[in-house]
């Protein structure tokens, strides 16, 4: 997957990635709609499919909703790359398919508008706008196919 970097502080919380006053619709369409924007009115009208989201520590924290993830996906992102993840976002994201991974180094080398390539079964993620590569361990054989089958339900 290849796309460009939107960039994020620390603690993202999920009520940052989708707001809660815009559960009341929980189809995907509707949430992306409003992904990101208490944090950035521009990221739904910026965000192009396949682009990635990269963000410093804890991103996903605060409530347990599979809104947030759902988002995050929904709006085009492909995948996201962070220090590290709140546990529950963690397993929420990849439950519904989502990507993620956790690499401090790429994390904090990335800017807003970098392009990044990734391979999830080489565990690589290429930053092609500063020519440098990371690694990380690839996803465990169940965990890549629930992300391959777009999650564990359809």
């Amino acid at each position: 997957m290849k796309g460009k970097v939107h960039k994020y502080k620390d603690n993202v919380n999920t009520d940052e990635i989708i707001p809660a006053r815009y559960l009341n619709d929980s189809s995907p369409a509707a949430l992306a709609a409003h992904c990101m924007e208490d944090i950035d009115k521009a990221f739904v009208g910026k965000v192009k499919k396949g682009d990635m989201i990269v963000a410093e520590k804890n991103f996903g924290c605060g409530s347990s909703r599979e809104h947030a993830p759902i988002a995050i996906k929904a709006s085009g992102i492909s995948c996201v790359i962070a220090c590290d993840f709140a546990r529950i976002f963690f397993r929420n994201s990849i439950n519904i398919g989502l990507p993620i991974l956790e690499c401090p180094e790429a994390a904090k080398d990335a800017e807003n508008g970098d392009e990044l390539e990734v391979d999830l079964e080489a565990g690589k993620i290429e930053n092609l706008t500063k020519g440098k590569v990371y690694f990380v361990p690839p996803f465990p054989p169940e965990v890549r196919a629930i992300i391959d089958r777009g999650g564990l339900l359809e």
